[in-house]
């Protein structure tokens, strides 16, 4: 999925936006740009709404999203250990990075704001990355991260400038804290749908990356976008379009897990 680059982001935009590895080599800017313009501005079951506290709020642990590694490793004993290419090699290694920016951006925010989406949708990004972990592990391949163990360090040269912009905004305030929080599940959802699309040989990995996005990053989309409307603030979605947005805001909370 590539949704068209919005005019007016950027004085020379590129013709699509991808995901965040493409943006990189079409030049850093871009996504500083991005982020400039959207943070300037001002586990249920399907079918179920989540659960509201004793003030009337809703919980927000029920849209944290536990994936449990240990059920994913006899889950993946499913499908064969196919032969990757390089293509499904360097995106794996990538999304666990991604899962990895998303955990630590949302610590960080928690420790600042001290709201407890970010400390239980935090956790969950953890469990995200261990997802990614188990099939780097089934593969053979070098972690990124496995030498990258103190938060906010990242192997890609594009995420650790991408962390350090988001931590700089988000401590503005709360708001601008949530609204980096749905870039980033904005981003996740649009990687994982283009890292699944040119996985051709690894049912095991389109299986994680289905689950990472609907029963993980979208849910936290949610999350997220209900807790800024709560302050009175609204969002435009900078990489989903607007369609699928909505379709996702508008969703219900799905269950999370490896069934």
């Amino acid at each position: 999925m590539s949704p068209p680059f919005q005019k007016g982001y950027c004085s020379s935009p590129p013709a699509q936006h991808r995901n965040m590895k493409v943006l990189t080599t079409r030049g850093a800017a871009a996504v500083v740009c991005i982020l400039i313009v959207v943070l300037s501005t001002g586990c249920t079951t399907d079918q179920q709404q989540a659960p509201a506290q004793s003030d009337g709020t809703p919980d927000e642990s029920s849209y944290a999203t536990v994936l449990d590694a240990g059920t994913l490793g006899a889950r993946l004993d499913e499908y064969p250990v196919a032969t990757l290419s390089a293509a499904e090699e360097s995106d794996l290694l990538y999304m666990q990075e991604e899962e990895k920016l998303a955990r630590d951006v949302y610590g960080v925010f928690s420790d600042t704001w001290n709201m407890q989406v970010f400390k239980n949708i935090g956790k969950a990004e953890q469990t995200h990355m261990d997802s990614v972990t188990v099939l780097i592990k089934r593969y053979g391949l070098e972690n990124p991260s496995a030498s990258a163990t103190t938060g906010g360090v990242f192997a890609y040269p594009e995420l650790q400038e991408l962390y350090d912009d988001l931590v700089k905004r988000g401590a503005r305030s709360p708001e601008d804290a949530l609204r980096a929080a749905i870039l980033v599940e904005e981003t996740d959802i649009v990687d994982l749908r283009d890292a699944m699309s040119r996985t051709e040989n690894g049912g095991d990995i389109r299986y994680v990356y289905d689950n990472l996005i609907r029963g993980g990053s979208e849910n936290h989309l949610r999350a997220f976008v209900r807790n800024l409307e709560q302050q009175g603030e609204s969002y435009a979605p900078v990489v989903l379009t607007q369609a699928d947005y909505d379709r996702i805001v508008s969703g219900s909370v799905r269950p999370g897990g490896f069934t």
